[in-house]
């Protein structure tokens, strides 16, 4: 039986960016910063902890307003402005509840604020959120603002024939860079439920 080096290759390759996708889904997780209290599928109701966060509203329609957060974001998450000390992903979206505008959050690491955290940088807060049990929706692909849409539908769906209620706005989880290829792209949609 003769083995085409070709396949060996590509056979190592696949198992290594599988092993590399694993460590950053499970490391994404742990940074996330919740636990899982059930699963089905790509559904999941967890407990968030107690989180603090680095946050900004930026005013504007929902797609423009966001970007511009995350690349705010983006600077203090990476620390360019503080010699590359870096925050970890994922980043959160949502509609600010005042109305200002798209609020866009970063979590931060528990107990690193005092080492992590830089002195206020322009129109990023922080934030103290309370512990939460969500709803939540996985998905890989493009997230427009139609994908987007119908996951939460999807996810509101879920949620009503289970028997539990939602108790606040949809957010959005994102956990790549642009430049990630859609089908590889970790992309969730949370939904606050009620105790």
């Amino acid at each position: 039986m003769q083995i085409n080096a070709r396949m060996i290759g590509a056979g190592v390759a696949a198992a290594v960016a599988a092993g590399v996708g694993y460590m950053l889904l499970s490391r994404s997780e742990t940074d996330a910063g919740f636990d899982t209290v059930t699963r089905d599928g790509d559904f999941s109701v967890r407990d968030y902890h107690r989180q603090l966060v680095a946050e900004m509203v930026v005013p504007g329609l929902r797609q423009a307003a966001l970007s511009v957060g995350f690349t705010r974001l983006a600077d203090y998450v990476f620390g360019r402005s503080r010699g590359g000390r870096r925050l970890p992903v994922p980043m959160f979206a949502d509609g600010d509840e005042d109305g200002r505008g798209w609020r866009t959050r970063v979590l931060v690491p528990t107990g690193a604020e005092a080492e992590v955290l830089p002195e206020s940088e322009e129109g990023v807060c922080l934030r103290t959120l309370p512990a939460r049990r969500i709803a939540a929706l996985r998905f890989a692909g493009i997230d427009s603002e139609g994908a987007l849409d119908a996951h939460e539908a999807e996810l509101r769906a879920w949620i009503g024939a289970n028997g539990l209620r939602p108790a606040g706005p949809v957010e959005h989880a994102f956990y790549n860079s642009p430049f990630t290829p859609a089908r590889l792209r970790r992309t969730e949609v949370l939904i606050p439920l009620a105790a």
